[in-house]
């Protein structure tokens, strides 16, 4: 690269075209500190009501054969964060890995309760039938 004194004029060099500026909406409303929804739009955040350790657990729990990758794919998150909720999950006593050949089968333990004090008088089983479908429930026997 050259030093900026060497680097050569350009010579007829068109200006900038003059392109026509569409009309933009009007800016929302700041409203203490978080912007306010205009009438007729859906609020555009990501957040959920589960974590991405609840969501791991539905997976394992409609899949207990489900490979890292699959998981990973359907929660949204990398492999790596995968294996380390699957870790936090394990250590907690709420699944057991089984290796079967190549491949790792997850065993989930229904009766234990719900981590945080104001939903530890629910169990596991009590949070997936709210979100398994009957079918689902019925083969996890819960």
């Amino acid at each position: 690269m050259l030093p900026v004194h060497m680097v050569p004029e350009r010579k007829n060099m068109k200006p900038a075209s003059k392109t026509r500026k569409t009309a933009r909406p009007a800016p929302a409303r700041k409203t203490a500190g978080r912007t306010a929804v205009r009438p007729g739009e859906r609020e555009n955040s990501n957040w959920t009501f589960l974590s991405n350790h609840g969501h791991v657990l539905v997976c394992l729990a409609r899949n207990p054969d489900m490979r890292l990758r699959d998981v990973a794919a359907s929660v949204g998150i990398t492999e790596r964060a995968v294996q380390k909720i699957i870790g936090d999950l394990e250590r907690g006593r709420v699944l057991d890995r089984e290796r079967e050949g190549r491949r790792n089968r997850y065993h989930l333990h229904v009766n234990q309760p719900l981590r945080h004090p104001l939903e530890a008088h629910r169990s596991i089983g009590a949070l997936l039938r709210t979100i398994l479908t009957p079918a689902e429930i019925k083969v996890l026997g819960i």
